[in-house]
């Protein structure tokens, strides 16, 4: 079975949040205080988010991205994960984390049936990382890339939200980073999420750093993989690994969009900048699944075909990211 939008895009992929909690406060995802924790009660179950999963993959979702907040927080999370990885005709499991608690729980998570890690890493300089992530720990993620490779992880994704006048003299370090690991170095344009005041000033087009680092590297475009997410990929010349580019703002992939996304609360949503919203919670209790199919065919049925926030010069509505889902 298929799933496709009103414009013809196939829709495969399942970004599926299990927590708004976080154990990093990072400038572009949250405010550094007043952040409301929500109870337990309002948290969708590990069964509820299983069924959610099951009844998506039955619809025609192949790839489903664990996302947070920062999922390694919740407690239980490998048993979980080892029975997503279970379910018939799902093709590709991978997850998000901040790297923190990658140390610890690598070995735990190759064993559940995890494919794919995104690990965020925004700067590769201590002083930097932890006025980025107020308070982080750069050894800490460095020691959990290490240990997700020793665990048998391959082809590490790691995410540099690129900010003007912050972190963006890093890029040539970053990409250095593919020369003799086997590392997928992304770098994604600064989005105005958490309401950062000037956010256009921060943002760099990808294009731009594209032509940054095509002036110190030889560069050549990499064809997609099957589950591959929306950036654009390229090798440097004899490099073990691949950069890319994620350019939501600058030149959106919207075009190209495979997915829907599921907060930790059960709020389904075709969009990150969408407002419209699916609340999944009543059909969950109730054990309603035919509903539950609907309301998905609903979310993709009315996906739009590109989002707008460049339209709009103050951007869109403010956000947690950690409450959406990374």
């Amino acid at each position: 079975m298929e799933l496709s939008d009103a414009y013809g895009r196939r829709i495969n992929y399942l970004r599926l949040s299990v927590t708004d909690r976080c154990n990093l406060r990072c400038r572009y995802c949250m405010p550094e205080e007043g952040v409301p924790i929500l109870g337990h009660g309002e948290i969708l179950t590990y069964e509820e988010l299983t069924t959610i999963a099951r009844v998506a993959v039955r619809l025609g979702i192949e790839k489903i991205r664990i996302t947070g907040g920062e999922p390694l927080v919740r407690k239980g999370i490998i048993p979980f994960l080892a029975g997503l990885s279970g379910i018939p005709s799902l093709r590709h499991l991978a997850l998000t984390t901040n790297g923190l608690l990658l140390d610890e729980m690598a070995e735990g998570l190759w064993s559940a049936g995890v494919q794919r890690l995104n690990i965020s890493l925004d700067s590769l300089r201590h002083d930097t990382f932890a006025a980025i992530t107020r308070g982080g720990d750069l050894n800490r993620v460095l020691a959990g890339l290490a240990a997700a490779e020793r665990a048998g992880f391959r082809s590490l994704k790691v995410n540099m939200v690129v900010m003007r006048g912050i972190n963006d003299l890093e890029i040539l370090d970053f990409a250095a980073l593919t020369l003799d690991r086997p590392y997928a170095v992304r770098f994604i344009e600064f989005m105005p999420t958490a309401g950062e005041k000037d956010w256009q000033g921060y943002s760099i087009p990808g294009s731009e750093l594209l032509e940054r680092i095509s002036r110190h590297y030889p560069l050549r475009p990499v064809d997609k993989g099957e589950f591959a997410g929306p950036a654009r990929d390229y090798m440097i010349t004899g490099a073990a690994g691949t950069i890319g580019f994620i350019t939501p703002i600058f030149c959106h992939f919207c075009s190209d969009c495979n997915r829907i996304r599921i907060t930790s609360t059960g709020k389904a949503k075709g969009c990150l900048f969408s407002d419209e919203e699916f609340d999944l919670k009543p059909l969950l209790k109730s054990g309603d699944e035919a509903g539950l199919e609907e309301a998905l065919r609903k979310v993709v049925s009315i996906k739009q075909d590109r989002h707008r926030i460049t339209e709009n010069e103050a951007g869109p509505t403010p956000f947690e990211m950690s409450k959406v889902g990374g």
